[in-house]
């Protein structure tokens, strides 16, 4: 019996941060135990007031049977409460806010309710996966549109031609940014907003980062309006609970209930002991604090290791990335290669494995490479000693 793939997965190639996997697996071959910059999964504990509600949880919801396709009232209350705090806004939990298991299969699964075949979806490159792969699924085009660091990772709404804005039914915006660790201005919010109205699309703003910040703390686009926007946002970087997969969308009460309508059709509840964790992480602060500080230090650590070596100044406003400019005359597999050699074993996530090439042909992500700030301070340290030391003599 042949057993062959559907040409839409065979349309997209191998999940990037899988390939980042396979390099750390040959080092460890060698004997050789890396220190891993590569995928951005935070190995700090989940905080234990997080730990402690969901142990809690497990014997409260004992015969709770399945669990809520959008969550417990309770979580989303907790949620709307936590996005007038921190923003200022007032949302309903009921019509206003879903639960999400996480943001990857929110994200994957949203074009479904939105697209048609044949209609376009503006995605930023480099950019998270999830945003071409969904749209490809939902038999969607990708538009891509480069952010550069002359428009300060910005998209440029004005690039984008007028027959693919009369044909777009989605624009994907990701501030702070990953992978350039850009923040994005309120009034460029707002211009935001008004393309959207001007073409009828719709905003999904993923807002993932919203809480790993040096500076000034991000605005929302929810700030500026819900109308004609979904706000996607997640526990996995903010409390360091990837493995919990929960998170939520909040936004316009009509693309809401589209949200809801894929999400009842396609995949379940989170456990309710997880929300039950997940309102604790949203109670308290002090964590977040903590974890913002922490990268702080890690992102202190590597900007000035490269800058004794006179790289770029590459330093991020906020998230938990390093978009690190490479020599001019590498590429950015050649430079994670050098990055990989035995004696400095350091794996990071070249940027062209993360960015799409535009209709100019031009790759976004060519040129950098991208350090996940996810190791210990300790072993950051160590990373900046190879790299101020070592690195200069296998460039």
């Amino acid at each position: 019996m042949e057993i062959t793939a559907s040409k839409r997965l065979q349309s997209i190639g191998a999940y990037a941060f899988a390939e980042v996997d396979k390099e750390v697996e040959k080092l460890k071959t060698m004997g050789i135990t890396p220190i891993d910059f590569g995928v951005g999964d935070p190995t700090v504990p989940t905080p234990e007031i997080v730990r402690k509600a969901a142990q809690k949880g497990i014997t409260l919801r004992k015969s709770s049977g399945y669990p809520s396709y959008i969550g417990t009232l309770e979580f989303r209350q907790a949620i709307a409460q936590w996005i007038q705090k921190r923003f200022g806004i007032q949302m309903d939990p009921v019509t206003e806010i879903s639960s999400t298991i996480g943001s990857k299969e929110a994200v994957f699964n949203f074009p479904e309710g939105i697209v048609n075949p044949g209609d376009y979806v503006i995605i930023p490159s480099p950019g998270y996966p999830p945003y071409t792969r969904g749209t490809l699924f939902a038999e969607g085009i990708p538009y891509y549109v480069p952010l550069l660091a002359e428009n300060k990772f910005l998209i440029d709404l004005k690039s984008i031609p007028e027959e693919v804005c009369r044909k777009a039914r989605i624009l994907w915006i990701n501030y702070p940014n990953s992978p350039s660790g850009a923040v994005a201005p309120l009034p460029y919010l707002r211009e935001v907003v008004e393309f959207g109205k001007k073409y009828n699309i719709i905003i999904a703003s993923d807002e993932a980062y919203s809480e790993i910040y040096f500076q000034e703390a991000p605005h929302s686009i929810l700030e500026v309006t819900r109308e004609g926007v979904i706000v996607f946002n997640s526990f996995s970087k903010r409390s360091a609970m990837t493995c919990y997969r929960v998170g939520w969308v909040a936004g316009d009460k009509r693309i809401i209930d589209i949200f809801k309508k894929v999400k009842t059709n396609i995949d379940s509840g989170t456990a309710t002991f997880i929300q039950d964790g997940a309102i604790a992480a949203l109670s308290d602060e002090t964590h977040v604090e903590k974890m913002r500080a922490e990268y702080k230090i890690k992102r202190d650590l590597l900007v000035d290791a490269f800058h004794s070596i006179n790289f770029p100044n590459c330093t991020p406003e906020a998230t938990i990335y390093l978009w690190q400019k490479v020599p001019q005359d590498m590429s950015s597999v050649d430079f994670a290669r050098k990055l990989l050699s035995p004696d400095i074993a350091i794996v990071t996530t070249p940027g062209a494995w993360i960015s799409d090439k535009t209709e100019s042909g031009q790759n976004p992500g060519e040129g950098y490479v991208r350090f996940a700030l996810v190791p210990s301070i300790k072993n950051t340290r160590e990373a900046a000693r190879r790299i101020k030391k070592l690195l200069p003599k296998v460039l």
